[in-house]
């Protein structure tokens, strides 16, 4: 898989608060990711945390003076801010908002970020006080006009001891926004709408049908067409994943109930990208109460479940709505085959067929390869790749489709 962050150039800004400790953990990530990283340290950063360790994870010198440099011929501010791709500000104490919010490159951090013209992420971490101070509630609100994406603060417990607002966010939201800095906006403006995982059919209370699907393709395309500017609607059967920062996760169980959930939403949808393992079928019968295994019958009497995507597809040649509908097929034979003949009968504009009998691409796999068919008779065999990069993938083409 690649490294998302591969060649890719951030210039980690590191000032003085305790939650220093954290960023130690995020340029560790941010190098696992490819990322080429450079620190930046305030004075008192160097009391919490010394420089050799930020030197030492990254594999770079840490700047933290304006007028020393190895390299005595280079400008450190001016050189420093042309190498970055994204610069990520954290934590980010109230003293920096200051600097930054009036123009103060009174330091090697504040003189970068004035140099520089790549995206810049702030993350602010503060006592609460201090964070709905008026005068820091100013500079964010400047530093917003400025273009600056501010990543809004955690609550919780503090290091002084108080309660509230002030922590820094989880690094998965810090690293989705330094991810989407970096993408072309190209879904800017759209409404997606995504299923993904199982769903469950209940028998009783403590069974049910299911299948081997995780959700992680599903929740790999929502992410990716968050990063790259689309409002994303998740439809989500039962999975152990997290839901995706930014993205409006909708939790269902059935079929049944996945199928209402796309119905409430489709109508705010450009593009639906149908990727959950849906049942085909459900039991006739459920029970109430636990049924003893001495009473279970030998023979299970099903009844089918709504097709959901054949409904949509159906809605689409009635409405022409959503602009494009792209389904899923897990196969473990004749891909291509059956591919176009659920893409001619469910009436899709595109399908991405997958080989489940591989253990490299079926279910649980971080990897996938897909066989993406189109409406027009085309087809592409992607390599395997990483499900986020698969995800990119699909998007790609369905970009292509949107009309102009």
């Amino acid at each position: 898989m690649k490294p998302l962050l591969e060649g890719k150039t951030i210039l980690l800004g590191v000032s003085g608060s305790i939650a220093v400790y954290k960023t130690v953990d995020w340029a560790r990530a941010l190098r696992r990711d490819g990322a080429v990283v450079r620190t930046i340290m305030t004075d008192t950063a160097t009391c919490f945390v010394a420089p050799l360790t930020f030197a030492a994870l990254t594999g770079n010198p840490v700047g933290t003076d304006m007028f020393l440099a190895a390299d005595t011929h280079l400008i450190p501010h001016i050189s420093l801010a042309r190498q970055a791709d994204c610069i990520l500000l954290a934590p980010a104490t109230a003293t920096t908002l200051a600097r930054l919010a009036h123009g103060l490159a009174d330091n090697l951090l504040s003189a970068v970020v004035m140099a520089a013209t790549a995206p810049v992420i702030i993350c602010p971490a503060m006592n609460t006080n201090m964070l709905q101070h008026p005068a820091t509630q100013a500079n964010l609100a400047t530093l917003r006009r400025f273009g600056y994406r501010i990543i809004e603060p955690e609550s919780g417990r503090m290091a002084c001891g108080e309660e509230g607002a002030g922590r820094l966010p989880d690094w998965d939201q810090v690293r989705e926004t330094v991810l989407a800095a970096l993408r072309p906006q190209d879904l800017a403006g759209k409404t997606v709408l995504v299923s993904a995982g199982p769903t469950r059919e209940h028998l009783d209370p403590a069974r049910f049908l299911g299948n081997r699907s995780t959700g992680k393709m599903g929740y790999a395309l929502a992410r990716t067409a968050r990063r790259r500017g689309a409002r994303v609607i998740l439809v989500s059967g039962p999975t152990h994943l997290a839901p995706p920062p930014a993205v409006e996760t909708v939790l269902v169980e059935t079929a049944e109930e996945m199928n209402q959930a796309i119905q409430t939403h489709v109508g705010e949808a450009d593009a639906v990208v149908m990727a959950a393992a849906v049942a085909d079928h459900r039991p006739a019968n459920p029970a109430a109460v636990k049924l003893k295994k001495q009473t279970l019958a030998p023979v299970l009497a099903l009844t089918p479940t709504v097709d959901i995507l054949h409904t949509l597809g159906r809605q689409k040649k009635k409405s022409g709505r959503p602009a494009v509908l792209v389904g899923f097929a897990a196969e473990s034979g004749a891909l291509e085959m059956e591919g176009r003949r659920k893409l001619r009968a469910k009436n899709l504009d595109l399908i991405a067929v997958n080989d489940i009998g591989r253990a490299d691409c079926g279910f649980a796999a971080d990897t996938n390869q897909v066989l993406v068919l189109h409406r027009s008779g085309r087809s592409l065999q992607l390599p395997l790749l990483g499900k986020e990069e698969t995800a990119d993938r699909l998007w790609d083409a369905v970009i292509a489709l949107f009309p102009d």
